[in-house]
Order: structure tokens, then sequence, then C-alpha cells
């Protein structure tokens, strides 16, 4: 399948990433002789994260994922971007090695900006450098590093791999302690002791009033104790994981919903007036083959 036509970039393409949001015209337009159209099949990588960053990309046409991988090695797609979207502005300020993966996973045409080209027109317009900085604080690396790890994560699972085996010895026992169970063996015991000291043996070994049952039973209640609080505090812990995770999701959330607000900018600004532009020529090539007809007719 044949990729579209790539339409021309424009200024206003230029100022939709915030890098370059503050160029005036004249910035603008010769930022824009320094683009590069590079076509590009599907299913092509671009970069993977740990690239040296030697260049920002503009999408004409076609599709690009941003992706990363957690700990666990599973990807986690950021975004899919379409015509009008951009990525790889951070490598033209640091140079440093790219923090996500992308994938053409539709045939695109891109507009690629090398980070050379951009150190020379810096050079050659040192005022523009201040401004540009004013916009890139704007989109702070570190979400990048928050989105690579997967938020929505199951607490268990977390929990269960921070236990130690001192933990689970704990919490076993503490469940134990906490049933029937426990409370069916500990009558059990107790009849069964006193049983044996007062019917089956002639002289036993702990006669009425059962002082060492008494003692024991006080042992194990003194134990069980710290063991159900240690269980307790993991709760807690547990708890607050919890709330970090969701605090996470919240987070993961609100970027995403900021990203599709600056999309909906994106289209009500540029795309829109092209899409009426476009339906008003139809109506007035119909218009104008009804006037036709209607004369040929007359």
């Amino acid at each position: 399948m044949t990729a579209p036509t790539p339409q021309q970039m424009t200024i206003e393409a230029i100022r939709s990433v915030p890098l370059f949001a503050s160029l005036h015209d004249t910035a603008a337009e010769e930022l824009l002789m320094l683009l590069q159209s590079r076509p590009v099949a599907a299913d092509t990588i671009l970069f993977r994260a740990g690239d040296i960053g030697d260049a920002m990309y503009l999408i004409q046409n076609g599709r690009v994922r941003i992706g990363v991988h957690d700990d666990d090695g599973k990807e986690i797609v950021l975004a899919e971007l379409a015509q009008g979207d951009f990525f790889g502005e951070m490598a033209l300020i640091d140079g440093k090695k790219r923090s996500a993966d992308a994938i053409v996973i539709e045939d695109a045409h891109l507009s690629v900006l090398s980070r050379d080209n951009f150190l020379r027109f810096i050079n050659s317009h040192p005022g523009v450098a201040l401004e540009m900085l004013s916009a890139v604080f704007q989109r702070l690396r570190h979400t990048d590093r928050m989105l690579q790890q997967r938020v929505s994560r199951n607490v268990n699972e977390e929990q269960a791999k921070r236990m130690t085996i001192a933990d689970r010895a704990a919490d076993v026992l503490a469940e134990f302690g906490g049933s029937w169970k426990f409370i069916g063996v500990s009558l059990f015991l107790i009849l069964f002791w006193i049983a044996v000291n007062s019917y089956f043996l002639v002289r036993g070994f702990d006669p009425r009033p059962y002082a060492m049952l008494n003692l024991v039973l006080a042992v194990i209640a003194g134990l069980q104790a710290p063991i159900i609080m240690m269980s307790q505090n993991r709760q807690g812990s547990k708890d607050r994981l919890r709330a970090d995770l969701d605090f996470a999701v919240n987070l993961k959330n609100e970027l995403a919903l900021s990203e599709v607000l600056r999309r909906l900018d994106v289209l009500e600004s540029e795309r829109l007036p092209l899409l009426f532009a476009e339906q008003n020529e139809k109506l007035l090539e119909l218009n104008s083959s009804g006037s036709t007809k209607s004369t040929t007719a007359g």
C-alpha cells in the first residue's frame, strides 16, 4: 500500500511543537527550510530507548507508536501519533539517549529536523534560544520516567515481591491465630491437658490448678500479639502502596487527558479550517455544475 502524498509543512505545524511555539515568522520560516522530508515504510523502527537522540520528527501523514518496556519486559504504549503530531524534540536540546521507542505502524512521510541543523539555527539566532528554553521547561523529562512502568498494577503482586521469608511466616501464623482452627486446637489442647493430668495419670505432671497450662497459654498469647501486629503493619504498608499506585494512575490519566486536549486544540486551530475549506470548495463545485446543467437545459 502506497502512502498518501504528504501535505506541505506550514509555520502553524512548526509552532504546534512547544519548543518552537514562541518563534516569530521570520525565524519559523527559516527553520521550516531546514526540515527534510522522509518517506518511511510501516514496521520501521525509527529509534529505540537508549539510542542517541540526533533529530526531531513531525508527522506529515501516517502513524507512529511511542512506547517503552517496564521492569517485567512488557511493552507500554505511551501514544499513537498521527498527522500533525511530533516527537523526539527533547533530543534537539540535550542530545541524550532516547527515553522511549518509536515504531512506524502505517506508511508515513516525516519531516526530520537534525540536531546539527538545529544547533546551526540557534547559533545564527541566539536571541531565540532563551524563548525556546522557557517552552522546554513545560515538558519535563521526568514524566517519561514515570510512564516507564505500568501504573495499573496488582497491589497484591507488588506486595508479594517485597515480602521476606520472615514476613510470609508471620502472615501464615497470624492467619492461623485468627481462625476457627486456632480456637478448635486451643480447646482440644486445654481439654486434653486437663484430662491427662486429672484422669489418665495417677499423678499428673501438672496437677490442679494447672499452673503449667496457664504458663503455656500465656507464652502463646505473648508470642501471638507481636505476630499479629507485624501482619497489621504490613497491611498498613499495603494500603500505602495502594495509595501510591492510585496516585500514579490518576497522574497518568491527567497526562493523557492533557494530551487529548492538546490534540483537540490542534484539530480546532489547524485541521478544522482545512476541512471547512474543502467542504466549501465541494459546495461551490456542486453549485457551479448545477448552474451549468440549468443553462444547458434552457
